[in-house]
């Protein structure tokens, strides 16, 4: 965006596009007004039609509209009609309609050069406001700082800024001599320990860090740590933190075991009953789908706690599409579940190598437990006892990933697995993904975890590639 002093009147024109990605965008500009070209209206007429999504939310922008202008006199409508706010400010959204509009010299008659043409009009007009245009369109901003007219970002919809990262669910304080000794030093509370019900508990009271949130891991080392817990409980002069289970050795989870404190963190989160909701971010081969299906198993094969497995995860294709899948539903999402299977076949495999995963019986096993399923298909869908893990939850977006985590029923528990460093969508960023707006929305629900692994067991060829390319 090309910097400019704003004035105290500030007029908002938004792009179709704007409207398209967040029906709700009239309601995000504080005090300030909002402007509507009739260019932006007669693409939400053209893109009303149909069943995809982007006719769906448009339909849903007229609506919006309608209710607004519903209970108003034309003269309300030329003045500008308030639109309620829950910050308690009230703007007006203004209609642009120019009879004699003339496009910008030398450009061609699009849509977007409309759009630019209906904003220039206005700022002419509007010498007393800043007039500034809102689009995502990337190249529509280019032109329009190229015209000099002043044009921005939608930047509402993101989780978190730029110059921030998503929270990595965990705090480290490496430890140097006495085990714990740097850790609790650098936190100087008071501390009381309690044994409940087989758990042990530590009672901090004292100033908190700035960073803590409930559900994050805290320990002393990322490789060997000595003490390993979660925040349970959490208030600006006190917290509870409860003291992990060690998964690094006989402890093991259907034989998988941790290698450091974000993989026994993971471990705990997906094991931990109290846990609805786990998101795990991290590079490829940090063991995200190895540790999710190995708990899934442990709990719905051993202990019975879960009756069935559901897997799902986005078809959006890295590269070009392959087109057309024949088949049932299942037989469709095969070629997306090459995490799934390679993951299987590793748990699977015995002392001498050897993997049972080709065995027709113990397919039949897992199969009669185990639902592979297209996320188009789960919408009205009430999922009880069930253990529903997303994979590439960063290639949904936020409305999409909320659809599918609202579909938990009775005793189950989701677990959204991403890399916000591998998104194939081309309209989503780190920062406005579904994965990101997950881990930033429940941070501080007691009843979710987050953490982002980094450690990783990989080839020396995967390792050079991810700092070479």
């Amino acid at each position: 965006m090309v910097k400019l002093d704003k004035k105290a009147t500030r007029l908002y024109v938004l792009d179709t596009n704007v409207l398209i990605h967040d029906p709700t965008a009239l309601y995000h500009f504080e005090e300030h007004d909002v402007v509507i070209p009739m260019t932006v209206l007669e693409e939400l007429d053209k893109h009303k039609n149909g069943i995809r999504e982007i006719a769906r939310t448009a339909r849903q922008v007229s609506r919006t509209l309608s209710d607004l202008t519903s209970q108003v006199t034309f003269e309300e409508v030329q003045d500008g009609i308030p639109i309620p706010r829950l910050s308690g400010e009230s703007g007006r959204l203004h209609f642009l309609c120019y009879n004699d509009l003339k496009l910008l010299d030398e450009v061609s008659d699009s849509p977007d050069n409309r759009i630019l043409a209906e904003t220039c009009r206005l700022r002419d007009e509007r010498p007393d406001a800043s007039v500034i245009l809102i689009t995502k369109d990337i190249n529509l901003r280019i032109k329009a700082a190229a015209l000099r007219v002043p044009v921005e970002d939608y930047l509402t919809d993101r989780a978190f800024e730029d110059s921030d990262a998503m929270i990595e669910g965990a705090s480290v304080v490496e430890h140097s001599g006495l085990a714990g000794a740097s850790l609790w030093e650098t936190l100087n509370v008071e501390v009381n320990v309690e044994r409940q019900n087989h758990h042990t508990f530590y009672h901090l009271s004292g100033d908190m860090p700035a960073d803590w949130h409930v559900g994050m891991l805290v320990s002393d080392s990322e490789n060997g740590a000595e003490f390993e817990a979660i925040v349970r409980e959490l208030g600006p002069k006190s917290a509870t933190l409860q003291l992990l289970i060690n998964y690094r050795h006989h402890a093991g989870v259907w034989g998988v075991h941790a290698h450091d404190s974000r993989q026994n963190f993971t471990l705990n989160l997906l094991m931990d009953p109290e846990i609805d909701l786990v998101t795990v971010a991290g590079n490829a081969g940090t063991g995200k789908t190895y540790m999710t299906l190995a708990a899934a198993f442990q709990q719905t094969l051993d202990t019975k706690r879960f009756e069935r497995i559901v897997f799902t995860r986005a078809p959006i294709p890295m590269g070009e599409d392959i087109g057309f899948l024949p088949g049932t539903e299942e037989e469709k999402m095969s070629p997306w579940m090459g995490a799934f299977h390679d993951n299987m076949d590793n748990l699977l495999r015995n002392d001498d190598g050897e993997s049972s995963w080709d065995n027709g019986a113990t397919r039949q096993l897992i199969g009669s437990r185990v639902q592979i399923r297209s996320p188009g298909f789960m919408r009205g869908r009430t999922l009880n006892d069930t253990f529903l893990i997303i994979d590439e939850a960063q290639n949904f977006t936020p409305k999409q990933l909320k659809s599918l985590v609202t579909r938990a029923g009775r005793n189950t528990k989701i677990v959204c697995l991403g890399n916000v460093g591998q998104i194939d969508t081309p309209y989503l960023t780190a920062n406005t993904c579904g994965m990101a707006a997950v881990v930033e929305r429940f941070r501080d629900w007691p009843h979710a975890g987050h953490i982002t692994l980094k450690s990783v067991e990989r080839s020396r060829l995967a390792l050079a590639a991810e700092e070479l390319l």
